[in-house]
């Protein structure tokens, strides 16, 4: 096997582009006549045959058929996945998913079933033969699931600790599932049963997850306690320092956020407003996360989730996670979607989910009143008059509009006909009346309140043809929703001057503003419009390209929610805005890493090696831990054979003193191995030993074997076995090494960001082998992680469901300032905790990988991918300009 290694050019990135094209939106809207939308029919877009198979089938589905439940949806899709497509012609597929809409096809078992079945018939199906092969009008009984279930939930030893228990609850699904009597049986009815008996047995998993943290302090705790005894006693100048977590929760005891008001204590400008506060909130701390659905969330937005929802955790509080959707022309339904994902993948609930819309009777109800009570007015200035009134770009003397001083009267029949649509978009808006001749602060400067848009929005149609601004609407429904604590960016600190005005004008609750530092690193880019110009020249593949730095990327490429809070935490919280190095985030992310990840053995070069000194068939089993300093995650087994891979850079033809792996005559030990190898000769391509290395030979030091005995060196390296028995090495379709994407350390200050890209950001190795318990770990991480996600997601959705009844009761009793919010925002799934990416693992030796979520398959418990992607996370040190391999 040759080693290959491809370096590829920004402009060429690996991958299809995440860009929504207008093609992509043709497909959105297609796909949506079956119920999908979201993230998922966006990555269908990118599959270019999944998509067009999925768009025949909707073609050619009878005019008949109206919108479908996502589970018959979810169905169809996998009627037209890449597996399920071979052989199979477009009237089968169409046969296929007349049966899915009949309910005959009702599980994917079937779909795939079918799939098989149809790829080896006759075009013309023969419907009895098909029924048989794919349990059509098969019946499994709950009695029969749940007597089964019963009994392997019986058969698992009484001494099984809870935990245990529910950890191998994915292997005990593959063994049901395996059973002959359930080979038509729901899945997700297996897993109910599953759960019932497990619950029965075990406790709830939420109790076995509590628990084993629990007991993880409490060994943590008395491990530290120990180690802290045993170093008193030692000597001092000996001891080695423990190591110590960082408090996740230190941001909020100390620094800026550890001086803020507690609930009640912010000023009013009416008193009353006070206790009417503390009854509503009952004395709690209410933030809330307001982004525009406008684009995707980038590094920045960490910080400000951080500290939103952080802060009302810390102090027992809740958080809302409110979607500022008062600009309908830049607002997508994928971007309400991506945001409420990424908010969970971070590890946050939202309290509850709300729309800026949901209060646009109230906000406009307000300016009404605002207009009413002389402090607004409807002016038909153009936009280059109103910024002439405001000092222009010299900050010349500032001006009234003319406008300013008209009849109430006057404005309120101007502000309807605005609302009935009379005027076009800039020619008229209403002002606040603030202080735009006396007050230094822009802000106060009779801001804009309330703009013509024609525009039909996402949730409220053609209802409106005004809508309200930021400025207008961010104060009054912080208000409106009792918000404790209004935490933003200190870009809004002169908006804290006019935040209180609006608030006083009308004689609502004020809640306090605070301004804390911006985030950005340096070498990254944010800025939507430049991003989106990357997408569109091709020089990265989308917004989720590892390269950058929204959060999609950074998910893609795998770097853990954790690491990213860690590195939040680490740097505290002040008011000054921070630009970080890039390798501060990325030695964060190595420290998460450190204790977060197994270890497996990879080859980047494989160079083959034969051990002459030992007959074919020689087999050792090697079993080591999967991390030297965490047990819990267990161990790999593999076998240590005659013909073995190695790391091209561990052989050298000529040896040097600075040099410590092999070279001709040279010792060195194989990592796990009981004995060293040394090599005794090696040849090229051409079977001399003038070119490129093609394969070592090596002797092995056992007595056994006529070796001389050793069982130390001074250096090891990896390796791995070729041994089909046990389907060793596994091969790696691509290792994609992402570099800096810019050479600049502030691109977006550069007069062209793009003549400081980086051409060589991304360098993809073909050749690359993993040991054989790759699957094994990967299935493991990955039922870890979905069952993470199905307890998390069922007790979300349980306290969103009891808060939305609260509500709702509230709005019927006609509760004064109650309204029913977040219809069709985005549900909360299992699947937005969980990708490919919650594979993570060292590769030893050369760096942290992560396996690609966006070019390969899902991994699922059952299925393995049929190709294997992987993305470096970061390296295992600092190496800027470096080999990505070990020195």
């Amino acid at each position: 096997m040759a080693p290959k290694k491809e370096k590829k050019s920004s402009g060429g990135a690996a991958g299809n582009s995440a860009e929504i094209s207008a093609e992509q939106t043709q497909l959105l809207e297609l796909f949506s006549r079956i119920s999908l939308s979201g993230p998922k029919a966006l990555e269908l877009t990118r599959l270019p045959a999944q998509s067009k198979a999925l768009q025949e089938v909707i073609e050619d589905l009878p005019s008949e058929v109206g919108q479908l439940d996502q589970r018959v949806s979810g169905l169809i899709v996998l009627v037209c996945a890449p597996a399920n497509l071979k052989g199979v012609e477009r009237s089968q597929r169409n046969y296929l998913v007349r049966r899915v809409l009949d309910g005959s096809i009702n599980t994917s078992d079937k779909v795939t079933a079918a799939a098989k079945f149809l790829s080896s018939s006759q075009p013309e199906v023969d419907q009895a033969a098909f029924d048989e092969a794919c349990g059509v009008g098969v019946v499994v009984t709950p009695d029969t699931i749940d007597s089964l279930a019963s009994q392997e939930v019986g058969a698992i030893a009484s001494e099984t600790a809870a935990q245990e228990a529910w950890a191998s609850q994915s292997n005990l699904m593959v063994k049901l599932r395996s059973n002959e009597e359930l080979r038509w049986a729901s899945a997700v009815d297996i897993k109910d049963a599953l759960e019932k008996h497990l619950t029965q047995r075990f406790g709830s998993r939420a109790e076995a997850l509590q628990a084993a943290k629990e007991a993880r302090e409490k060994s943590a705790a008395e491990a530290k306690a120990a180690k802290a005894a045993k170093a008193a006693q030692g000597n001092a100048s000996n001891a080695a320092p423990a190591v110590e977590e960082a408090d996740p929760t230190a941001m909020f005891k100390q620094g800026f956020l550890s001086q803020l008001h507690k609930p009640g204590e912010n000023a009013q400008g009416n008193p009353k407003h006070k206790q009417l506060h503390l009854n509503a909130t009952g004395g709690k701390v209410f933030t809330r996360f307001p982004p525009e659905p406008n684009g995707f969330l980038h590094i920045g937005h960490t910080k400000a989730i951080a500290i939103d929802f952080g802060y009302a955790k810390y102090h027992q509080g809740s958080c809302y996670l409110r979607f500022d959707d008062t600009n309908p022309e830049a607002e997508e339904q994928i971007y309400f979607d991506a945001i409420l994902e990424i908010v969970r993948w971070l590890g946050f609930e939202p309290w509850k989910i709300t729309y800026s819309s949901d209060y646009f009777d109230q906000l406009y109800a307000l300016a009404l009143e605002l207009i009413k009570r002389g402090k607004a007015y409807v002016d038909h200035s153009t936009g280059e008059e109103i910024r002439a009134e405001r000092g222009g770009e010299e900050r010349g003397p500032r001006k009234e509009s003319k406008w300013r001083n008209r009849p109430i009267e006057e404005s309120l029949k101007e502000f309807e006909r605005m609302k009935n649509g009379d005027y076009k978009p800039g020619e008229a808006t209403l002002r606040m009346k603030q202080d735009i001749l006396g007050n230094g602060n822009p802000q106060m400067w009779d801001l804009i309140a309330y703009r013509v848009l024609n525009a039909s929005h996402h949730r409220t149609g053609d209802k409106w043809k005004i809508y309200p601004t930021y400025d207008f609407t961010h104060c009054l429904v912080d208000s409106f929703e009792n918000i404790s604590h209004s935490l933003c960016t200190t870009e809004f600190v002169l908006s804290r001057e006019s935040y209180e005005w609006l608030c006083d004008a009308v004689d609502v609750y004020r809640p306090r503003q605070y301004e804390f530092g911006r985030l950005s690193l340096e070498g990254t880019l944010t800025s939507k419009r430049k991003i989106l110009k990357l997408v569109k020249e091709k020089i990265v593949d989308g917004w989720d390209d590892p390269r950058l730095y929204t959060l999609l990327a950074l998910r893609r490429r795998g770097i853990p929610p954790g690491a990213i809070l860690s590195f939040i935490n680490e740097l505290g919280v002040s008011t000054s805005p921070s630009s970080i190095p890039l390798a501060r985030f990325e030695n964060a992310v190595r420290k998460y890493l450190e204790f977060h990840t197994p270890r497996l053995m990879m080859i980047l070069q494989p160079l083959r090696v034969v051990l002459e000194n030992v007959p074919e068939g020689f087999k050792v089993e090697i079993e080591r831990p999967l991390h030297p300093k965490v047990p819990s995650m267990g161990t790999s087994k593999q076998f240590f054979v005659k013909h073995l891979w190695i790391e091209k850079e561990d052989f050298r033809t000529v040896d040097s003193k600075d040099y410590f792996r092999l070279a001709p005559g040279k010792t060195v030990g194989l990592l796990g191995a009981p004995f060293p190898v040394t090599v005794t000769s090696w040849v090229d391509t051409s079977g001399l030993t003038e070119g490129e290395p093609r394969e070592v030979r090596v002797r092995y030091e056992d007595p056994a074997f006529g070796g001389k005995g050793m069982s130390k060196s001074k250096a090891y390296i990896q390796w791995l076995g070729q041994d089909e028995e046990s389907g060793s090495p596994i091969k790696i379709d691509e290792v994609r090494i992402h570099h800096r994407l810019f050479h600049s350390d502030n691109p977006a200050g550069e007069d062209n960001f793009l003549d400081h890209v980086n051409k060589d950001s991304l360098e993809v190795h073909h050749e690359a082998l993993i040991e054989s318990s790759f699957w094994d770990v990967a299935r493991r991480s990955f039922a870890r992680a979905r069952s993470e996600a199905s307890a998390r997601t069922d007790q979300a959705k349980t306290e969103a469901a009891a808060t939305k009844e609260k509500e709702s009761k509230a709005v019927e009793e006609g509760v004064k300032g109650a309204v029913k919010t977040g219809d069709g925002a985005p549900e909360r799934t299992q699947e937005q905790l969980i990708g490919n990416e919650c594979v993570r693992f060292q590769a030893m030796r050369i760096a942290y990988f992560a396996l690609d979520r966006a070019d390969m398959q899902p991994l699922t418990e059952s299925s393995t991918p049929d190709r294997i992607i992987l993305n470096r996370i970061v390296s295992l040190k600092e190496d800027a300009g470096k080999s990505t391999s070990a020195k």
